[in-house]
């Protein structure tokens, strides 16, 4: 099936697809990444997953899939007292997304996915697809890219195939700056990622088990990024990648079937 980006493709084209088509809207963020990534980190993996995704699995998708651009501002106000921040309040965050299904419906869209590359927003994102899929009579399906990432190897291959290896095992995922987002990010370019510096016994914050803690203190304390980037690889990167763009596009397929 057809596979085109929103922004390369004209409104009559557009308004023959979007009826039968999956849009999927990459969700990011652009907010401090540690003293050695880039601040666009969120946004540009979560595009950058959503596009190879997309290409990947699009001539065997029973729907044209219309990528959206990334939305590159998220609600990242915890990580504005570190500098290098642009955020959205929750709030306008979740009017921006109801405000783009909307205009999505109006443009003839009936089914979305959201793809989240940003912790901050995935309640917001929850939040958007339940209202919207009422509100404005859309299917819509949401995701954090980082929770396809495989935990087992697959059976049908050896555990040793660096492309079917098991997840990050070690890496926290996805942490914050931390070994999991700067590998990735060298795959994608290593210009993204500055110089690390070793960091033996990283300080953790507080832990309760089956809970989510939002403390200042604990972001001061870790000075705004997790583990252990200097452990990151461009081969590990490139790796993860392709598992995560492997999940997502059998994802795509089987929302085109569901949605």
């Amino acid at each position: 099936m057809t596979y085109v980006r929103w922004q390369h493709t004209n409104r009559g084209t557009l308004g023959e697809l979007l009826p039968e088509a999956i849009v999927v809207v990459p969700v990011g963020a652009t907010e401090q990444h540690g003293p050695h990534l880039a601040t666009g980190t969120d946004w540009i993996l979560a595009e950058a997953v959503s596009a190879a995704a997309a290409d990947l699995v699009h001539e065997r998708s029973p729907r044209p899939i219309v990528l959206t651009p990334a939305l590159p501002f998220g609600a990242s106000d915890h990580h504005l007292p570190f500098g290098g921040t642009l955020s959205l309040s929750a709030e306008t965050l979740l009017a921006v997304l109801l405000d783009l299904a909307r205009s999505l419906a109006a443009d003839g869209a009936r089914r979305v996915l959201l793809v989240n590359g940003h912790g901050g927003n995935t309640g917001v994102c929850h939040a958007a697809a339940a209202t919207a899929s009422t509100r404005y009579s859309l299917n819509l399906a949401h995701v954090d890219y980082w929770n396809l990432l495989p935990q087992e190897p697959s059976p049908h291959t050896s555990p040793t195939t660096d492309t079917d290896a098991a997840g990050a095992g070690e890496a926290p995922v996805p942490g914050h700056a931390g070994q999991f987002e700067t590998a990735l990010m060298l795959a994608q370019d290593v210009k993204f990622v500055a110089e690390r510096k070793e960091r033996i016994d990283p300080p953790a914050g507080d832990v309760v088990d089956d809970v989510a803690l939002h403390t200042a203190e604990s972001w001061r304390r870790i000075d705004g990024f997790t583990d252990r980037p200097e452990l990151a690889e461009v081969a590990a990167g490139r790796r993860w990648f392709h598992q995560l763009t492997v999940a997502l596009g059998d994802r795509l397929l089987r929302l085109a079937e569901v949605l």
